[in-house]
């Protein structure tokens, strides 16, 4: 039985994931800095957690965790160390790549004893890659495995470390919380109903918001969207904004450039509307409907708050 590493950070449903991905690989040994952490992994399988405990490590950009998960992953030798694909994810495998003088895989949609698959160029290619020097390191995407709870009671083993002056280079000066709201975040929900440059104008997003909330969901955008000033850069979806993979994705006037795509592409289900029946957005759609989004929608909210 492999020996699977993986580093959990406080963000749930990715994190979930890879745990569970992680799971049917080995036995997992998770690492935590916090007690939310622990108790993910403790939800998701992991039969050890290694609780760090470090004072000001999130004062300081990624290096005082990296030199920690550097440190755990010389002390654990594990066959496999898997971190989620998020900029922090990214961030830190990277750096253990170098410190460790590893192989590094990024954005893997799946993992077994022969390698790792990759999605590549938007989506449009799938590679079959392996690791050749070290262990297997990679970064989990968002969406590449549903997650599966196996509640269990992990060891758990207290690591105390003090961060040290080479890592204190870059202090994160301030974080501003922005108000969660009262939809689910993007990357998390289980259902997201986005919109494209066929919204027309922000005034007018504010029918994707009513789809979403009678659904119980996310609003999400196309780039085209957001660079028009129709709705916020951070919902964007896509290759250059958001990953989602929700059980309902709707995309409401996206004509479906590759780069969004890429960011969607693993949703559960996907619905799309739009008066252009050539759009690429049909081609991965599984329910397609040509027509004017502002005859469409207003059907789709009137059944949806019927169905309250």
């Amino acid at each position: 039985m492999a020996d699977i590493l993986v580093y959990v950070p406080e963000s749930g449903k990715h994190a979930a994931e890879v745990l569970t991905l992680a799971r049917s690989l080995g036995d997992v040994t998770a690492i935590a800095f916090d007690d939310q952490s622990t108790a993910l992994a403790s939800e998701y399988g992991a039969a050890k957690v290694y609780r760090v405990t470090a004072d000001g490590v999130d004062d300081y950009f990624v290096e005082p965790k990296a030199t920690i998960l550097t440190d755990l992953a010389r002390q654990a030798g594990p066959d496999a160390f898997l971190l989620p694909s998020t900029d922090e994810g990214k961030a830190l495998a990277a750096r253990l790549a170098v410190a460790l003088d590893n192989g590094l895989l990024t954005d893997v949609t799946g993992l077994d004893a022969e390698g790792a698959r990759q999605d590549i160029f938007a989506g449009a290619t799938v590679t079959a890659s392996k690791i050749t020097k070290g262990f297997t390191l990679a970064t989990v995407k968002a969406g590449a495995t549903a997650a599966e709870p196996a509640p269990g009671e992990p060891a758990v083993e207290a690591v105390e470390v003090r961060v040290a002056d080479a890592d204190k280079r870059v202090r994160i000066a301030e974080r501003v919380d922005e108000p969660a709201g009262d939809r689910p975040g993007l990357s998390e929900a289980d259902v997201v109903v986005s919109g494209g440059r066929g919204v027309g104008s922000a005034e007018d997003f504010a029918l994707i918001e009513r789809v979403a909330d009678a659904l119980g969901g996310a609003v999400g955008a196309s780039r085209a969207a957001t660079d028009a000033g129709y709705y916020p850069h951070k919902f964007q979806v896509g290759q250059t904004g958001t990953t989602v993979s929700p059980q309902l994705y709707v995309a409401a006037g996206i004509s479906g450039a590759i780069q969004h795509r890429a960011g969607m592409q693993t949703s559960k289900v996907i619905v799309a509307v739009n008066k252009d029946a050539d759009a690429p957005i049909f081609g991965m759609a599984d329910f397609g409907v040509v027509g004017d989004l502002f005859e469409v929608l207003p059907q789709v909210l009137e059944e949806a708050e019927k169905r309250k």
